[in-house]
């Protein structure tokens, strides 16, 4: 289904650029008003709760979105800097119409975007989306004064997302005796994810927790782990814990900062839950790493793979039945603690599978051994279409034939930025590089 505003995860973009502007951003809000809240919610007003990160622009978003939702006759709760997995929450725990996060994840904080969740705290199937692309394109029409919507703000949303993180945690285990650093990447976690762990109990250093609406992500948080395994080192901690801008990413480091992608952590959280009882399978997406198959097809476990985006990792697993997927960059779902991938949610789940068995990151993923990925990112113009580039496809074709049954390559358009993502997997790292340099080389000619 080919989408003019929404990417794999809502809209998203330069703030200033269209679509990341005041006025159409007030739109989307009239146009999600309208397509959101059509089925109804068992009230005459329904009521829509908007969070967001902590980028300066988030401040001129909310006032758009909320216009726009009061234009359709939607009343509108704000909850402010929260992660985007705790309106996911707080939407479904408080029977409301819809959520709407103001993130651009873990871009940069000239980059802004929306994305919603449903009353079920799901993110928005394709269908959907279209829905409200549609109602973009169709003039804007204010309700009357007596039906526009009110805004008022969310008492204690922080205390509520905190003590549901916590709930996701075994009631008979704590993490006492372990010194934990905990990096915020400057966003919306920064004064909520210290607070769940200290509050389990365990020795708490905070990193990436002073944001200024310019800092998030910069040099910190999932996406730059440096900053982590060094402040690991730095105060001899047990294990680290980096979130990306919005929380719903998660990456690990070990006591000598070593740090654990997506992958590697899935693989420790599905040897787990299979120690308790067996499960049927696993989703990962088409940026899994082959190991990961290799492994649950020996432990007897289904594999499926998704479109990249959790999202899709979240549709299959629906259609199959089955409850634990996630994606290499960290974006892990377990269907029975939580309706969306969630940084501080994963985390817990790391960390009880690793208080069970008594063991460490290391120790608990010695047995996988991860084929090397060579991932280059080739910037594009936007609406670039690789697939009809003669030379790219023909590189593709000859560097599949070399590589035969010992790896893969993927080529994708990221869903977020304008960038052609090529992924070479091969069981020589040196090889599997020269690779994806050749099919780089041929994108960027």
């Amino acid at each position: 289904m080919t989408r003019k505003y929404f990417g794999t995860d809502g809209v998203r973009g330069r703030v200033g650029d269209a679509p990341i502007t005041p006025d159409f951003v007030m739109k989307l809000g009239y146009a999600a008003g309208k397509v959101l809240t059509q089925a109804g919610a068992g009230t005459d007003k329904p009521t829509v709760l908007i969070g967001k990160d902590t980028r300066i622009s988030g401040y001129m978003l909310e006032a758009a979105l909320e216009a726009g939702f009061a234009a359709a006759g939607v009343d509108v709760m704000m909850a402010g800097p929260v992660p985007t997995p705790a309106i996911a929450y707080l939407t479904r725990a408080l029977r409301l119409s819809a959520g709407v996060v103001i993130s651009a994840s873990h871009n940069p904080y000239h980059d802004n975007g929306i994305k919603f969740f449903s009353a079920q705290g799901s993110k928005l199937p394709d269908a959907v989306e279209a829905a409200i692309e549609a109602e973009i394109d169709m003039p804007m029409q204010c309700v009357s004064s007596e039906k526009l919507g009110k805004a008022k703000r969310l008492d204690d949303a922080q205390g509520r997302y905190i003590e549901f993180c916590k709930s996701t945690f075994p009631n008979e285990l704590d993490l006492r005796g372990l010194k934990i650093v905990v990096d915020c990447a400057h966003g919306a976690a920064y004064h909520i994810a210290p607070n769940v762990f200290h509050e389990l109990g365990a020795e708490v250093i905070a990193i990436g927790n002073q944001p200024n609406g310019l800092n998030i992500n910069d040099k910190v948080g999932a996406t730059a782990p440096a900053a982590l395994s060094a402040a690991v080192r730095e105060h001899q901690a047990d294990i680290g814990i980096a979130l990306d801008g919005d929380a719903d990413r998660l990456l690990m480091v070990d006591s000598t900062g070593r740090a654990y992608n997506g992958d590697e952590l899935l693989y420790i959280m599905v040897k787990d839950r299979m120690a308790v009882a067996p499960i049927q399978g696993a989703v990962g997406t088409l940026m899994t790493n082959m190991a990961l198959e290799v492994a649950f097809r020996e432990m007897g476990i289904g594999f499926a793979r998704a479109k990249v985006g959790d999202r899709y990792v979240l549709e299959i697993l629906q259609e199959r039945g089955w409850l634990v997927g996630g994606e290499g960059s960290g974006h892990l779902l377990f269907l029975d603690k939580h309706t969306t991938g969630d940084g501080i949610v994963s985390a817990l789940q790391v960390l009880s599978a690793l208080k069970r068995c008594g063991k460490s990151l290391a120790q608990c993923t010695e047995e996988l051994t991860l084929f090397p990925q060579s991932l280059i990112n080739v910037k594009v113009t936007p609406g670039f279409d690789w697939q009809k580039n003669a030379a790219v496809l023909a590189e593709k074709e000859i560097v599949e034939s070399e590589l035969g049954e010992a790896g893969r390559v993927l080529i994708r358009a990221s869903g977020t930025e304008p960038l052609i993502r090529v992924m070479v997997e091969a069981k020589n790292g040196e090889l599997a590089e020269q690779m994806a340099r050749r099919i780089a080389d041929k994108l960027a000619a």
